[in-house]
């Protein structure tokens, strides 16, 4: 991680824990947004006004909530609007790297050599961990959001008026509906298995893999009833923060993070629905499971020798 702008060579994949061995994510750190005529969002401060081809995405295909980032442009149709870089998903004594993997990018647009550096230039005293998703605003040189769930929500909306948008992921009129689902599924699942891989205590590790499997249960009876997505017919927000979770947990929260008390092929619901999202144009292409195997197995706190499994072969 960086601290005081200076990065620091000890890095580890837990970030933070507490007293009783349980997995503490750091929170993002930048949170401006992107608005249609540039004014302040909900946080931040203002001057990011959306215009086509300003504003840059750096992801991993590894990462989940770099991920549903990917998924919101493709579905809002803003390939074309807002230009993207791939990281390696290898993780290194530095941190993300540009370049070197298959499917991976160079940093052309900066000329970084790790992610991190992006976060100094933003922030020459930057604190804390170098974290992807990152929203770059060309024009000024800098980060305006590194926050995944923000950066959705104004893909839904801030650059209606440039392109012929597709679905809303976020209709006012089920706004609360939605929260209230988000704020199950984020400690139960798309947190919860990072908090059982990375438990440090046998209580921590039990108590995320039990609240895992139990929400894992809710959402497979949910959609027992035939629904096509959590909220009926109507594609949200949170189906792709759902969706990436499921995608990667066979490949690696099963295995890796110890999550096994059955794999998601399993659970026929949750499966089908999963096949149903990766069926949606645009969704197929944000997932790329040689990067998810070979960047979960390169956490050396996990696997020191790193041994990638040859299976699965298929999502």
């Amino acid at each position: 991680m960086l601290v005081d702008g200076v990065w620091q060579e000890n890095w580890q994949p837990v970030q933070s824990k507490d007293e009783d061995g349980r997995f503490i994510r750091q929170v993002s750190s930048f949170r401006n947004w992107v608005t249609a005529d540039g004014s302040a969002g909900p946080t931040g401060v203002g001057g990011f006004k959306a215009e086509a081809g300003r504003y840059h995405l750096y992801v991993a295909y590894i990462c989940p909530w770099a991920s549903r980032t990917l998924m919101a442009r493709a579905l809002k149709g803003l390939d074309d609007i807002i230009s993207v870089s791939v990281v390696n998903p290898q993780l290194t004594e530095q941190g993300w790297a540009f370049g070197g993997f298959e499917g991976s990018d160079d940093d052309t647009l900066n000329g970084a050599r790790y992610l991190h550096e992006l976060y100094t230039r933003a922030d020459a005293h930057f604190t804390g961990r170098a974290t992807v998703p990152v929203l770059w605003d060309k024009q000024t040189g800098t980060i305006v959001n590194n926050e995944s769930a923000d950066i959705v929500r104004m893909f839904n909306t801030a650059f209606a008026g440039l392109v012929d948008q597709g679905p809303d992921l976020y209709p006012a009129a089920m706004a609360e509906a939605i929260d209230a689902l988000n704020d199950r599924i984020y400690p139960g699942l798309n947190n919860g298995v990072y908090q059982a891989g990375f438990a440090s205590t046998q209580e921590a590790y039990n108590e995320a893999y039990e609240r895992v499997f139990a929400t894992l249960d809710e959402l497979e009876a949910r959609l027992a009833d035939g629904r096509q997505w959590l909220f009926g017919d109507g594609l949200t927000e949170t189906d792709l923060r759902l969706f990436v979770t499921l995608v990667r947990f066979d490949a690696a929260y099963h295995g890796l993070f110890k999550c096994n008390r059955n794999q998601l092929k399993d659970m026929k619901n949750l499966h089908a629905y999963m096949h149903r999202l990766l069926a949606v144009p645009g969704i197929a292409k944000t997932v790329r499971l040689d990067h998810i195997k070979a960047g979960y197995y390169s956490i050396k706190a996990l696997n020191p020798n790193g041994i990638v499994p040859r299976g699965p072969f298929e999502i």
